[in-house]
């Protein structure tokens, strides 16, 4: 009994994860207490970061949430850190957690809107070039002002989709056929006369989800609300919307320009799985769907549009002047896109937290590291290091050191444990604001832009590899680092020139 209990006990421990990444995991929570008492908790603190950060880059075998979870639990019950200074933490990054919980939920009600833009630019661009570029402009756009997932899950539906839709037509079904009657990951059905164009399509979904999601790169590196740890920057910078997008500007207005211009490229040059175009059969049928749906339309449904894109309008003015603190501008997103689109159900709001609420959750175990960080002072060696080098050479060694490891673990944690060690560096005296100013751009676009490179260091890409989508379109990880490695270079290189000229 005790032997089949153990058992249950074995499977149940981080569910479906692989057994070789369950037996890491209890060997990290074996080894940790004895090192502590053993050599101390400077070298503990340092096997610490690297098993987080393993957790991390193996985000596709478990959410880091409980793993990394646990480790954080250990490391404050062996006294690496305690409650009092997590809380400090979470305490000091508190716009940052309301910027998660209130923000992306208050764009999850404008999903409507976004679905409406993105469809029309899809059938009604015929240029493959044409239409990556606005894919990826828009995107770009978007997430500058609102939010990089909620941005990537608004391309995500609209091509499951169109998917769905094309492939109930190959399937031998019409476009009204019922969806919950039709398995869109099946291709039993799909007739021998379709089967060319449908994997014709699903290149060309790749290569246009790719483009829109470097795009949410290339604008959530411009504004503090592009993402999570552009806010968490500026706030202990002191920058507001406008002071942020300025300072970030020479930076990332040529890294835009360079990545649209990388768009361009891929596709006239039709490499690393880029340049296919839609199937005229694909379209035809995309576009009588397309019009079907137009019809069914109703005042109502026009009128939610309509709501949204005020609403739209009022949220970035609301940024832009910085009427209130984000998560608060986002709650008032929430209230008037509910209230005056008839969203008064608890469940219905509820639904809106659901995308958010696991990464806030991971984001304050990362603060629980970082407090082990900060109470071991387990970066000064290094911070000192750097900071002893050539001024002028610091805020691109700040930007390498920063995109490396912003390729193989989570951005938001690694810009998390630089701002904070270069602000304790400013407090102490050993640089000057101006400098301070310098690095903390620098460590903004090394963790934006390199980490595009691989799925674990962007939350948008990383949203995608696990969607539902990437299987229907043969979007797999090492596709995606292939297909990225363009703009890696690209943006990445840039980046690092214009620090290098500007700062």
């Amino acid at each position: 009994m005790s032997q089949t209990l153990f058992k249950a006990l074995g499977k149940n421990f981080l569910g479906q994860a692989p057994n070789w990444y369950k037996q890491a995991i209890v060997s990290f929570l074996v080894i940790n207490p004895i090192l502590f008492f053993t050599v101390g908790p400077f070298i503990t603190g340092w096997l610490l970061i690297a098993e987080f950060i393993f957790t991390l880059a193996m985000a596709l075998k478990c959410y880091p949430l409980q793993p990394g979870g646990l480790l954080a639990i250990q490391a404050a019950m062996l006294g690496m850190t305690s409650p009092e200074s997590i809380y400090t933490e979470i305490e000091s990054n508190l716009e940052v957690i309301l910027l998660l919980v209130f923000m992306v939920a208050g764009i999850y009600f404008m999903k409507n809107l976004l679905l409406f833009v993105f469809t029309k630019i899809l059938i009604g661009v015929r240029s493959k070039t044409m239409l990556s570029l606005l894919f990826s402009l828009v995107a770009a756009f978007l997430s500058a002002f609102l939010d990089a997932l909620t941005v990537t899950a608004v391309l995500i539906t609209v091509a499951v989709g169109f998917y769905s839709v094309y492939h109930k037509v190959a399937s031998g079904n019409t476009h009204h056929h019922e969806q919950d009657s039709h398995d869109h990951s099946c291709d039993e059905k799909v007739t021998a006369f379709h089967r060319e164009d449908l994997d014709a399509f699903r290149a060309f979904l790749r290569s246009l989800i790719m483009h829109g999601a470097v795009g949410t790169a290339l604008g959530g590196v411009c504004t503090l609300v592009g993402e999570p740890q552009n806010l968490l920057i500026a706030q202990i910078a002191g920058w507001s919307f406008v002071d942020f997008f300025l300072r970030m500007a020479p930076i990332t207005m040529p890294v835009l320009a360079a990545g649209l211009g990388t768009c361009f490229l891929l596709e006239k040059c039709k490499i690393m799985g880029y340049g296919v175009h839609l199937p005229e059969p694909v379209r035809h049928v995309l576009e009588d769907f397309a019009a079907n749906e137009e019809k069914k339309r109703s005042p109502r449904d026009v009128a939610q549009l309509l709501v949204q894109a005020i609403v739209a309008f009022l949220l970035v003015a609301a940024l832009a002047l910085h009427v209130a603190e984000v998560g608060l501008i986002g709650l008032m997103i929430i209230v008037l896109l509910t209230a005056f689109n008839g969203v008064i159900e608890e469940h219905q709001i509820g639904h809106a937290f659901e995308e958010a609420l696991p990464f806030t959750a991971l984001l304050v175990v990362f603060f629980a590291v970082v407090a082990v960080i900060h109470d071991q002072h387990l970066f000064s060696p290094i911070i000192h290091y750097v900071l002893a080098m050539e001024e002028s050479i610091q805020p691109a060694m700040f930007f390498i050191a920063n995109g490396v490891l912003s390729m193989i673990s989570d951005n938001v944690f690694v810009a998390t444990v630089y701002i904070n060690e270069v602000k304790t560096a400013l407090d102490a005296g050993e640089i000057t604001r101006e400098h301070f100013d310098k690095l903390a751009i620098a460590i903004n676009t090394g963790t934006n832009l390199p980490s595009v490179a691989t799925p674990n260091g962007q939350a948008a890409f990383l949203f995608l590899l696990t969607s539902a989508l990437a299987p229907l379109i043969r979007l797999s990880y090492g596709r995606m680092v292939v297909m990225a490695l363009p703009y890696t270079i690209v943006l990445g290189g840039v980046g690092l020139m214009m620090v290098l000229i500007k700062l």
